[in-house]
Protein backbone atom coordinates (compact mmCIF):
# COMPACT_ATOMS: atom_id res chain seq x y z
CA UNK A 1 0.00 0.00 0.00
CA UNK A 2 1.39 3.81 -0.86
CA UNK A 3 2.21 5.60 2.18
CA UNK A 4 0.32 8.80 0.28
CA UNK A 5 -0.46 10.13 -3.29
CA UNK A 6 1.64 8.30 -6.18
CA UNK A 7 4.00 11.61 -7.54
CA UNK A 8 6.15 12.58 -10.90
CA UNK A 9 8.36 14.69 -10.31
CA UNK A 10 10.78 15.81 -13.93
CA UNK A 11 13.32 18.27 -15.00
CA UNK A 12 12.97 19.92 -18.23
CA UNK A 13 16.80 19.86 -19.35
CA UNK A 14 18.94 21.70 -21.81
CA UNK A 15 22.35 21.96 -21.32
CA UNK A 16 22.36 20.96 -17.75
CA UNK A 17 25.45 18.33 -17.29
CA UNK A 18 26.67 20.34 -14.07
CA UNK A 19 23.68 20.41 -12.08
CA UNK A 20 20.53 17.86 -13.06
CA UNK A 21 22.96 14.69 -11.76
CA UNK A 22 22.30 16.72 -7.95
CA UNK A 23 18.66 17.60 -8.57
CA UNK A 24 17.75 13.92 -9.96
CA UNK A 25 20.01 12.33 -6.49
CA UNK A 26 18.08 14.96 -4.51
CA UNK A 27 14.50 13.67 -5.56
CA UNK A 28 15.41 10.56 -5.15
CA UNK A 29 16.64 10.59 -1.74
CA UNK A 30 13.45 12.36 -0.46
CA UNK A 31 10.52 10.97 -2.43
CA UNK A 32 10.70 8.08 -0.24
CA UNK A 33 9.31 10.29 2.40
CA UNK A 34 6.23 11.11 0.82
CA UNK A 35 4.99 8.23 -1.10
CA UNK A 36 6.13 4.87 -2.11
CA UNK A 37 5.14 5.31 -5.50
CA UNK A 38 6.96 7.49 -7.90
CA UNK A 39 8.56 8.49 -10.48
CA UNK A 40 11.39 10.47 -11.92
CA UNK A 41 11.53 12.31 -15.38
CA UNK A 42 13.91 13.78 -16.92
CA UNK A 43 13.27 15.81 -20.75
CA UNK A 44 16.27 15.85 -22.30
CA UNK A 45 15.69 19.06 -24.69
CA UNK A 46 18.22 17.96 -27.49
CA UNK A 47 21.31 18.44 -25.16
CA UNK A 48 24.41 19.06 -27.20
CA UNK A 49 26.82 18.20 -23.88
CA UNK A 50 27.25 15.14 -21.88
CA UNK A 51 23.42 15.78 -19.71
CA UNK A 52 22.47 12.70 -21.76
CA UNK A 53 25.70 10.32 -20.56
CA UNK A 54 24.62 11.88 -17.01
CA UNK A 55 21.11 10.52 -17.40
CA UNK A 56 21.28 7.97 -18.46
CA UNK A 57 24.12 6.46 -15.70
CA UNK A 58 21.21 7.66 -13.14
CA UNK A 59 18.73 5.77 -14.75
CA UNK A 60 21.36 2.61 -14.74
CA UNK A 61 21.21 3.20 -10.72
CA UNK A 62 17.52 3.72 -10.56
CA UNK A 63 14.51 1.98 -11.79
CA UNK A 64 12.60 5.31 -10.96
CA UNK A 65 14.28 7.09 -13.35
CA UNK A 66 13.24 7.88 -16.44
CA UNK A 67 14.45 9.95 -19.57
CA UNK A 68 12.67 11.25 -22.80
CA UNK A 69 14.67 12.59 -25.19
CA UNK A 70 13.80 15.08 -28.02
CA UNK A 71 16.31 14.69 -31.05
CA UNK A 72 16.58 18.65 -30.73
CA UNK A 73 16.09 21.48 -28.96
CA UNK A 74 12.14 22.11 -29.08
CA UNK A 75 11.97 25.29 -26.26
CA UNK A 76 10.74 25.43 -22.87
CA UNK A 77 7.10 24.98 -23.13
CA UNK A 78 7.77 21.67 -25.66
CA UNK A 79 9.55 20.03 -22.78
CA UNK A 80 7.23 20.71 -20.07
CA UNK A 81 4.45 19.79 -22.83
CA UNK A 82 5.96 16.30 -22.62
CA UNK A 83 6.74 16.12 -18.86
CA UNK A 84 2.86 17.17 -18.23
CA UNK A 85 2.00 14.13 -21.25
CA UNK A 86 4.21 11.44 -19.50
CA UNK A 87 3.52 11.65 -16.01
CA UNK A 88 1.64 8.61 -14.83
CA UNK A 89 1.01 9.38 -10.82
CA UNK A 90 -1.73 11.15 -9.44
CA UNK A 91 0.63 14.25 -8.21
CA UNK A 92 3.34 16.21 -10.63
CA UNK A 93 5.86 18.14 -9.65
CA UNK A 94 8.63 20.03 -12.03
CA UNK A 95 11.14 22.09 -11.61
CA UNK A 96 13.86 23.55 -14.02
CA UNK A 97 17.19 21.34 -14.39
CA UNK A 98 19.83 24.51 -13.99
CA UNK A 99 19.72 24.08 -9.84
CA UNK A 100 18.30 27.32 -9.26
CA UNK A 101 15.30 25.61 -6.71
CA UNK A 102 16.33 23.16 -3.87
CA UNK A 103 13.93 19.85 -4.74
CA UNK A 104 13.93 19.40 -0.74
CA UNK A 105 11.56 22.19 -0.57
CA UNK A 106 9.00 20.20 -2.46
CA UNK A 107 8.22 18.45 1.09
CA UNK A 108 7.03 22.11 2.13
CA UNK A 109 4.72 22.41 -1.14
CA UNK A 110 3.38 19.08 -0.31
CA UNK A 111 2.30 19.63 3.19
CA UNK A 112 -0.12 22.43 1.72
CA UNK A 113 -1.43 20.37 -0.83
CA UNK A 114 -5.04 19.74 1.10
CA UNK A 115 -8.26 18.14 -0.66
CA UNK A 116 -9.54 21.78 -1.23
CA UNK A 117 -6.25 22.52 -2.90
CA UNK A 118 -5.62 21.54 -7.13
CA UNK A 119 -1.85 24.12 -7.04
CA UNK A 120 0.83 24.85 -4.98
CA UNK A 121 2.95 27.32 -6.46
CA UNK A 122 6.62 28.70 -5.11
CA UNK A 123 7.45 32.13 -5.13
CA UNK A 124 10.83 33.78 -5.17
CA UNK A 125 11.38 34.70 -1.89
CA UNK A 126 15.03 36.93 -3.67
CA UNK A 127 15.78 36.03 -7.19
CA UNK A 128 19.36 35.81 -7.29
CA UNK A 129 20.63 36.55 -10.62
CA UNK A 130 21.62 39.60 -12.33
CA UNK A 131 20.41 42.86 -11.86
CA UNK A 132 19.31 42.86 -15.61
CA UNK A 133 17.84 39.90 -15.14
CA UNK A 134 15.93 40.58 -12.23
CA UNK A 135 14.55 43.97 -14.01
CA UNK A 136 13.83 41.66 -17.04
CA UNK A 137 11.99 39.35 -14.55
CA UNK A 138 10.14 41.70 -12.77
CA UNK A 139 8.58 43.56 -16.16
CA UNK A 140 7.44 39.77 -17.03
CA UNK A 141 5.58 39.34 -14.59
CA UNK A 142 4.35 42.14 -14.29
CA UNK A 143 2.79 42.39 -18.01
CA UNK A 144 1.16 38.64 -17.25
CA UNK A 145 -0.86 40.11 -14.31
CA UNK A 146 -1.82 43.22 -16.73
CA UNK A 147 -2.87 41.01 -19.86
CA UNK A 148 -3.97 37.82 -18.10
CA UNK A 149 -5.69 37.23 -14.27
CA UNK A 150 -3.09 35.23 -13.18
CA UNK A 151 -3.52 34.15 -9.61
CA UNK A 152 -0.16 33.83 -8.06
CA UNK A 153 1.87 36.59 -7.58
CA UNK A 154 5.32 34.88 -9.36
CA UNK A 155 4.59 33.30 -12.57
CA UNK A 156 7.60 32.90 -13.57
CA UNK A 157 8.73 31.00 -10.50
CA UNK A 158 9.18 26.96 -12.27
CA UNK A 159 8.97 25.30 -8.74
CA UNK A 160 4.92 23.97 -8.67
CA UNK A 161 2.88 21.18 -7.56
CA UNK A 162 -0.13 20.10 -9.17
CA UNK A 163 -2.95 17.38 -9.29
CA UNK A 164 -2.81 15.69 -12.57
CA UNK A 165 -6.56 15.09 -12.73
CA UNK A 166 -6.30 19.29 -13.18
CA UNK A 167 -3.81 19.35 -15.99
CA UNK A 168 -5.86 16.72 -17.86
CA UNK A 169 -8.61 19.89 -18.03
CA UNK A 170 -6.21 22.10 -19.85
CA UNK A 171 -4.35 21.80 -23.55
CA UNK A 172 -1.16 23.88 -24.01
CA UNK A 173 0.31 24.86 -26.99
CA UNK A 174 3.22 26.77 -26.46
CA UNK A 175 6.62 26.13 -27.25
CA UNK A 176 8.58 29.26 -25.22
CA UNK A 177 8.81 30.05 -21.74
CA UNK A 178 4.93 31.96 -22.02
CA UNK A 179 3.98 28.42 -21.10
CA UNK A 180 4.02 29.44 -17.50
CA UNK A 181 1.37 31.93 -18.31
CA UNK A 182 -0.79 29.60 -20.44
CA UNK A 183 -0.56 26.91 -17.51
CA UNK A 184 -1.62 29.08 -14.93
CA UNK A 185 -4.18 31.34 -16.78
CA UNK A 186 -6.20 28.04 -18.27
CA UNK A 187 -5.94 26.38 -14.69
CA UNK A 188 -7.79 29.06 -13.21
CA UNK A 189 -10.26 29.08 -15.78
CA UNK A 190 -11.37 25.63 -14.78
CA UNK A 191 -11.65 26.15 -11.59
CA UNK A 192 -8.70 25.21 -9.96
CA UNK A 193 -7.75 26.18 -6.38
CA UNK A 194 -4.36 27.63 -5.96
CA UNK A 195 -1.95 28.22 -2.65
CA UNK A 196 1.62 29.82 -2.69
CA UNK A 197 4.48 29.28 -0.73
CA UNK A 198 7.98 31.14 -0.47
CA UNK A 199 11.11 29.52 -1.66
CA UNK A 200 14.47 29.57 -2.23
CA UNK A 201 16.07 30.90 -5.17
CA UNK A 202 20.08 30.48 -6.13
CA UNK A 203 22.81 31.34 -8.36
CA UNK A 204 23.48 29.60 -11.15
CA UNK A 205 26.49 27.43 -10.76
CA UNK A 206 27.00 25.49 -13.85
CA UNK A 207 25.69 26.86 -17.50
CA UNK A 208 23.88 29.46 -18.76
CA UNK A 209 20.51 30.83 -19.40
CA UNK A 210 19.41 29.97 -23.01
CA UNK A 211 16.36 32.71 -21.98
CA UNK A 212 18.16 36.29 -21.98
CA UNK A 213 19.27 37.00 -25.25
CA UNK A 214 17.51 40.09 -27.70
CA UNK A 215 15.99 37.26 -29.67
CA UNK A 216 14.78 35.08 -27.52
CA UNK A 217 13.17 37.92 -25.21
CA UNK A 218 11.66 39.53 -27.89
CA UNK A 219 10.44 36.04 -29.51
CA UNK A 220 8.66 35.69 -25.58
CA UNK A 221 7.01 38.97 -25.88
CA UNK A 222 6.01 38.40 -29.15
CA UNK A 223 4.39 35.05 -27.81
CA UNK A 224 3.04 36.54 -24.67
CA UNK A 225 1.39 39.06 -26.57
CA UNK A 226 -0.20 36.71 -29.23
CA UNK A 227 -1.34 34.02 -26.83
CA UNK A 228 -3.20 37.01 -24.94
CA UNK A 229 -4.89 37.99 -28.37
CA UNK A 230 -6.46 34.62 -28.85
CA UNK A 231 -7.32 33.26 -24.88
CA UNK A 232 -8.36 36.86 -23.88
CA UNK A 233 -9.25 39.23 -26.51
CA UNK A 234 -10.84 36.76 -29.27
CA UNK A 235 -11.71 33.98 -27.17
CA UNK A 236 -14.51 33.55 -29.41
CA UNK A 237 -12.90 32.88 -32.58
CA UNK A 238 -11.82 29.87 -31.04
CA UNK A 239 -14.26 28.19 -28.95
CA UNK A 240 -13.25 26.25 -26.15
CA UNK A 241 -8.96 26.58 -27.00
CA UNK A 242 -6.95 24.92 -24.68
CA UNK A 243 -9.80 24.21 -22.67
CA UNK A 244 -11.19 20.44 -22.30
CA UNK A 245 -14.36 19.96 -22.97
CA UNK A 246 -16.22 19.81 -19.51
CA UNK A 247 -13.81 21.37 -17.51
CA UNK A 248 -15.51 24.66 -16.14
CA UNK A 249 -15.44 26.20 -12.93
CA UNK A 250 -15.07 28.71 -10.22
CA UNK A 251 -11.47 30.27 -9.97
CA UNK A 252 -10.49 30.50 -6.39
CA UNK A 253 -7.36 31.73 -4.86
CA UNK A 254 -5.52 31.06 -1.90
CA UNK A 255 -1.78 32.31 -0.38
CA UNK A 256 0.32 31.22 2.18
CA UNK A 257 2.64 34.09 3.34
CA UNK A 258 5.66 33.16 5.41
Amino acid sequence: MSLGSSITVFFPAFDDEGSIGALVTEALDILPCLTDDFEVLIINDGSTDATLDVLEDLARKSTHVRIISHERNLGYGAALRTGFSQASKDLVFYTDGDGQYKVQELLALHSLLTPAIDVVNGYKEARADERHRKLLGAAYNRLAHLLFKIPVRDVDCDFRLMRRHALNQVELVSSSGVICVELIHKLRQTGCTFVEIPVCHYPRMHGRSQFFTTKRVARTAFDLLSMWLRLVVLPGFLPGYGIRQGATGTPNNQEESA
